[in-house]
């Protein structure tokens, strides 16, 4: 085992059901038993998928790293796979995917009443946790620890919790990063706040109810969550059923819920409580300040929640189709710290064996063509002519916009003489629709 350094039911799947572009619906979700192996299954043949689809999905997972893949269909396994020598018993970490756990913890304990989420952090870590003023690190709650936005200097070592490293830099709620210092004392806060170790409060709390095993493992300043890959589908499972386990609520509080899986700030709108929301009101991405258009994974639902970690450790939650997806394994070599476009570059690969459109919001997308691809000095674009005004954006792994366009016809070519050898990412956005393409610059 590798290491690294680190519904409601209002918003569940009723709701869902009006609003999925797509037209794989939810239905009463099914849950395995609390122990033991025991899952049952479902033929994707028998779901209408295109079935012929799945081996190039296969293919792009196997080709990059991937370790244990699966597909829930309302709660059943539609598909289960596992590469090389990884198992269904081998555990693997989820990065920063178990941020997603930690929000789900804390609301936990809030719901018993051993946590208010408006308080000073202060109240549960002690005073002196930060190198701030009295008055400044009093400024600092639980809901800024949750939302990323505690205001704490990241431009040093952003995993480092000891009090010299967590330095002032802005008021607690004006600016939005991805910093894992603060998010990484919440474990100390529900300490804290309990009175048990993290493990033995998940233990008690979450893993007897719901059957979700693993462990929180100290590496460096981080804890890193473990578990095998069907654990992290029955958290998937719990958090597309709105926190119900089966009919038992395991996090009862609906508000709490509601907020953890919607925008909780108004400086990234793709971001929760510890959780990412694909959305198309624009996103940020870690290390730059900078909202980017649209939503950051085009093929994906729209109003899919997301626990996402480092080398691509995936949790997709889409409560109106009745889909999670969870992907483990190593780095799948796009080079980013939260790897966005490989989570999408499945989800276009998935929509092709749901027999779904691919573009955003389920509209049919403008049909995009490029090459040569590798492209070395230059890269053409054609699309189909008649389709209206609109622009092209093209995205560097890291998320950052390294060419605007705007088009009127249906050829666009681009110089890409001075930029860096990478994947990158093409948005081309018109009144038909959008699509999205990757190439590669050698």
């Amino acid at each position: 085992m590798e290491v690294p350094d680190q519904n409601t039911m209002e918003r569940g799947f009723f709701i869902g059901l009006l609003l999925s572009p797509f037209a794989v619906c939810a239905q009463e979700p099914y849950f395995p038993p609390l122990v033991g192996n025991t899952w049952e299954t479902v033929d994707p043949a028998s779901l209408g998928w295109c079935t012929y689809s799945i081996p190039p999905l296969l293919e792009l997972l196997d080709d990059n790293g991937t370790k244990a893949f699966i597909l829930l269909k309302d709660g059943r396994i539609a598909m289960e796979h596992y590469f090389g020598t990884f198992t269904q018993d081998s555990s693997w970490y989820w990065a920063s995917a178990g941020k997603s756990l930690t929000a789900f913890l804390v609301g936990m304990a809030q719901e018993d009443g051993l946590i208010d989420i408006n308080t000073p952090s202060s109240d549960y870590l002690g005073t002196g946790w930060t190198s701030l003023t009295p008055a400044q690190e009093e400024a600092i709650t639980v809901r800024h620890q949750l939302t990323m936005t505690t205001g704490l200097d990241d431009s040093n070592d952003p995993d480092c919790t000891t009090p010299e490293c967590l330095t002032y830099l802005a008021t607690p709620g004006t600016r939005w990063s991805y910093h894992n210092a603060p998010y990484t004392l919440l474990d100390g806060v529900i300490e804290g706040a309990t009175g048990q170790d993290l493990n033995n409060y998940l233990f008690s709390n979450l893993t007897l109810r719901t059957g979700i095993t693993g462990l929180y493992v100290q590496a460096g300043y981080n804890n890193v969550f473990v578990s095998k890959a069907r654990s992290a589908a029955r958290f998937g499972l719990l958090a597309m059923n709105g926190g119900t386990w089966n009919t038992t609520p395991i996090l009862g509080d609906p508000a709490y819920f509601a907020a953890m899986t919607t925008p909780s700030q108004a400086l990234n709108p793709a971001y929760g409580y510890l959780w990412w929301l694909n959305g198309d009101d624009g996103f940020m991405v870690p290390g730059v300040q900078f909202l980017f258009p649209g939503s950051f994974m085009p093929h994906a639902p729209l109003g899919s929640y997301n626990a996402m970690g480092k080398n691509g450790q995936f949790i997709n939650v889409v409560p109106q189709q009745g889909l999670v997806l969870v992907r483990m394994g190593n780095a799948p070599g796009d080079g980013a710290m939260v790897p966005f476009l490989f989570n999408d570059a499945i989800w276009e690969k998935l929509n092709d064996v749901l027999c779904s459109g691919t573009g955003v919001a389920g509209m049919q997308a403008p049909t995009m063509q490029l090459y040569p691809n590798p492209a070395d000095e230059h890269v053409s674009i054609r699309w189909e002519a008649g389709i209206g005004s609109g622009s092209i954006t093209v995205y560097d792994a890291l998320g950052r916009v390294v060419h605007t366009a705007s088009v009127h016809a249906g050829r666009i070519e681009l110089d890409l003489h001075g930029t860096t050898p990478g994947v990158y990412s093409i948005h081309l956005h018109t009144s038909a629709g959008s699509s999205v393409q990757r190439f590669v610059k050698e």
